[in-house]
């Protein structure tokens, strides 16, 4: 596939989002699933995408591969990917670039597996629409593959259906298929929720020492900060639709300044909440058809006063940490 050459082939950024909409026209009126969301990933760099359902993170990992149908309309101010930018790609361009430069790891394995497909022919096709080898070299790939995501006897494992496999199988396979073609990027949009958590943690620590090894950057999409935590450089914190905080990892979880993130983070369970009704945040997110004035979290946040009917700024608070808040700070 021919390459443009782009000045901003020198940039440190592989992805450069900003102001990023995914907005859904309809009868009732517009939906504002993703509204002006920006983010910034390095090559190797691993950044969690963390918020409520319905916070707009998985529509956010969508938009980047092109994967919105009507009646939504992706648009931005700035949408780079490794030089190149994406709003300038026919489909068959965006085509090529899916699954090969940039994938995408699905919450449900059954979603990427064909359920009527060998594993093997799934991985094979994968390789041969993006490159011209032979099927013995792509399928001495694929088992090459499925051994580093540590699925034993890989060879035996490539005569199969998907149904054969156990849940956890499965997804590694999905993370298999992602990995085939050595992509730049992989968002993976909660690949782990349905899994239970000693298979959880196996995948995680799989999937940081792959990205680490092959210099492949990730978005790890998910609901939960305890796992994350453990796995991301950075974090991005989402809700409503608009990206409220973001700052690296430890600091996210050592400083945090929106009382958002606050919420999110006393949900979690710990040993002293052992025993305890876990925190929650009150209400509920506001539609997105309908959504107030100002600061979309005010209804529902402890510090909220007649100032939060403005827009908040997204501002710089410490080096590489933003936050979008009037009172911001860390939680007493």
């Amino acid at each position: 596939m021919q390459t443009h050459a782009s000045p901003l082939s020198s940039s440190p950024w592989l992805l450069d989002v900003q102001g990023l909409k995914v907005w859904f026209h309809t009868r009732a009126g517009v939906v504002k699933a993703v509204d002006g969301v920006s983010l910034q990933i390095k090559r190797g760099e691993i950044l969690g995408l963390v918020g409520e359902s319905g916070s707009g993170k998985s529509m956010t990992g969508f938009s980047l591969m092109n994967l919105v149908d009507a009646p939504g309309r992706i648009q931005a101010d700035r949408l780079f990917f490794d030089g190149r930018d994406l709003q300038t790609l026919s489909a068959g361009e965006y085509r090529a670039l899916r699954g090969n430069d940039m994938a995408m790891i699905f919450q449900d394995p059954m979603m990427t597996l064909n359920p009527t497909l060998r594993v093997d022919t799934q991985m094979i096709e994968t390789i041969q629409a993006h490159e011209s080898v032979s099927r013995a070299a792509a399928r001495a790939r694929s088992i090459e593959v499925l051994g580093m995501v540590g699925i034993p006897a890989p060879a035996d494992r490539m005569s199969v259906y998907p149904h054969h496999l156990s849940g956890g199988m499965r997804q590694r396979i999905a993370i298999a298929i992602a990995l085939l073609n050595r992509p730049k990027l992989i968002i993976a949009d909660e690949p782990t929720t349905a899994l239970d958590v000693t298979i959880q943690g196996q995948i995680l620590y799989e999937v940081q020492k792959l990205c680490r090894e092959m210099d492949t950057a990730l978005i790890w999409i998910t609901h939960d900060l305890a796992i994350v935590s453990g796995l991301a450089d950075r974090l991005a914190v989402m809700y409503a639709g608009r990206i409220v905080e973001t700052a690296p990892t430890a600091e996210i979880i050592g400083a945090a300044q929106h009382p958002y993130t606050h919420g999110l983070m006393a949900s979690i369970p710990t040993f002293d909440t052992r025993g305890k009704e876990l925190f929650q945040i009150p209400g509920s997110t506001p539609s997105l058809l309908n959504m107030p004035e100002g600061c979309p979290f005010r209804s529902r946040c402890y510090r909220a006063t007649p100032q939060c009917v403005q827009e908040p700024l997204f501002e710089e608070v410490a080096p590489l940490h933003k936050v979008s808040c009037w009172h911001r700070g860390v939680q007493a």
